[in-house]
């Protein structure tokens, strides 16, 4: 399967990739390899691997490769996805371990997993506290995930755990922590009740970074967005 993958490479796309994905010294994905495959190439390729075991799964996130790890957590969620409560159990936890082993590890690895893999178990088993405390840590993707994480109950139609999860993350000034906070929020407005959004904006705009804000107001009428902006000092 590496080989396959390596197969579908295009080294001027790994060029870029590498720097979209800010995998120079000193940034966030610093030293993470590219060998530049689609998304819609690894979705296709991760059908192949539907029900593949765990140690298989682990063996691509264990992987220096980006596409590899990405086409894991590809197979992984196919699988989760279309197994029994007890294999989605373990499934669960080995994505916990995962992220806890830093294998999870860059922004798009989070959102393609984070909501559909750990976040629908946790709606599964109405357990969305655990998102607080993936959110509580200091890790930028651990953080990310807990935030993420909440769009798998913001789709269920349950609004309380980005709620929850908002006043741990707000002061957070890395960008890829207001993007995801922000985002949240647009979705939750979007897809459950706008007023939630604007009450959540009264109370807590002035406080929120620049980022996050304009990610949270982007379907907002124009004199709403300004409005709210207006209240950061």
């Amino acid at each position: 399967m590496l080989a396959t993958v390596q197969s579908l490479g295009d080294p001027e796309r790994a060029a870029g990739q590498r720097r979209f994905f800010k995998a120079g010294p000193g940034e966030y994905g610093e030293g993470d390899v590219f060998v530049g495959v689609r998304v819609p190439e690894l979705r296709k390729l991760s059908t192949q691997l539907r029900g593949l075991p765990r140690d298989t799964a682990n063996a691509l996130l264990d992987n220096a490769i980006h596409e590899v790890r990405q086409l894991g957590l590809f197979s992984a969620i196919q699988t989760f996805t279309r197994s029994g409560a007890a294999e989605r159990a373990d499934w669960a936890e080995f994505y916990r371990a995962a992220l806890r082993r830093g294998r999870v590890n860059n922004w798009d690895l989070v959102d393609l997993s984070a909501y559909p893999l750990l976040g629908a178990w946790l709606v599964e088993q109405d357990t969305p506290s655990e998102l607080l405390e993936w959110a509580a840590s200091a890790d930028l993707w651990e953080r990310r995930v807990g935030i993420v994480g909440t769009f798998a109950f913001i789709k269920s139609g349950a609004p309380q755990p980005i709620l929850d999860v908002a006043p741990i993350v707000i002061d957070d000034r890395r960008d890829l922590i207001q993007k995801a906070y922000g985002w949240m929020l647009r979705e939750m407005g979007k897809r459950i009740d706008r007023q939630l959004l604007l009450d959540h904006l009264e109370v807590n705009a002035a406080r929120m970074g620049r980022t996050a804000l304009s990610y949270a107001t982007e379907h907002l009428t124009p004199e709403q967005r300004t409005r709210f902006r207006a209240l950061r000092p």
